[in-house]
């Protein structure tokens, strides 16, 4: 059983990005801007790794006529989100799986937030790919995730992610986060920004970047590759 299937831990997800991510919130809130500039008012978004209902919870305070698919593979997650969501649950559907099985919208923008750091490497390009299919052509894609150059900075990053997340409480030190870095499939920032042209993105622009974490927005283009 991952983490995000255990009752208990994902009880006490919320508490962890804030103190694990620079800027958490303002990351949110970025998000939500950058998506604004071309989703209309009564938008649709997809929200890919929307387990724990956060950003959805974030964007729908400041945009009362948006309406959410979120997918993630994790029940247990999609049960929190619910209750993250509150109110505004009827504003969200919750699709239990991968945004393969996904609706096929079209959406008007979608985000993916401290989630692909998760997919496998050799899955990341499909994964993206699979996004863009959904999206209308010019609509907007924001992710956000660990990535970090290769070579011997490597582990000063993850060092001063360790450093980080200890001085804001979160139980982390400097042998787990490297521990992390060797399991997580942390691909560089070049790598990112390669896949999302190549998954038919144009003009993927970097807004965010802080410690071991990068942002960028990227545009769908005309058209399924």
């Amino acid at each position: 059983m991952s983490g995000f299937d255990d009752p208990q831990a994902v009880a006490l997800y919320a508490d962890g990005p804030p103190r694990l991510v620079p800027g958490f919130h303002d990351l949110q809130r970025m998000t939500r801007l950058l998506l604004a500039e071309a989703a209309p008012v009564d938008g649709r978004i997809l929200v890919v790794g929307a387990g724990g209902g956060l950003e959805m919870k974030a964007f729908a305070d400041a945009q009362p006529q948006w309406r959410y698919v979120g997918v993630d593979p994790s029940a247990e997650m999609l049960k929190l989100a619910e209750r993250t969501l509150g109110r505004y649950a009827d504003r969200a559907v919750l699709h239990e799986g991968y945004v393969s099985s996904a609706p096929a919208g079209p959406f008007d923008g979608a985000c993916c937030l401290l989630t692909m750091h998760f997919v496998p490497a050799e899955n990341r390009l499909a994964t993206l790919r699979d996004i863009q299919r959904r999206l209308k052509p010019g609509a907007p894609l924001v992710i956000a995730h660990h990535s970090i150059p290769n070579g011997p900075e490597r582990m000063t990053w993850l060092e001063r992610f360790a450093a980080y997340a200890a001085d804001n409480g979160a139980p982390m030190d400097k042998a787990r986060a490297l521990a992390l870095g060797e399991a997580l499939p942390i691909l560089s920032p070049d790598v990112e920004v390669d896949l999302l042209r190549s998954a038919g993105f144009s003009d993927p622009q970097l807004f965010y970047a802080a410690f071991t974490f990068r942002g960028w927005v990227g545009y769908a283009k005309n058209g399924d590759l």
